[in-house]
């Protein structure tokens, strides 16, 4: 059962980081951008735990820890610059 989801799924979220990069690109604003980014982030770390269900090698999952933590500091550093001008006060 699983070796029919996972497939399934993988092409859900790629499709999904498809939208997200359109929103990236074309974004009206710069919030919109930096939310597009986020979420392509989350769409990118979902393709990648999915992937490594699919192969059943076990180190992916390190791999994708290691991008959420990138992820998540580059959300609050571009919010920050955003709003206040500067990352580091």
């Amino acid at each position: 059962m699983i070796a029919f989801v996972v497939p399934i799924a993988m092409l859900l979220f790629a499709l999904a980081a498809l939208m997200n990069l359109y929103r990236l690109l074309i974004g009206p604003d710069m919030t919109d951008r930096i939310l597009a980014l986020d979420t392509l982030m989350i769409n990118t770390i979902a393709l990648i735990v999915l992937a490594d269900i699919r192969m059943g090698i076990g180190f992916l999952f390190e791999a994708a820890l290691l991008i959420a933590l990138m992820g998540f500091v580059s959300t609050v550093a571009m919010s920050k610059y955003l709003l206040r001008g500067d990352v580091i006060e």
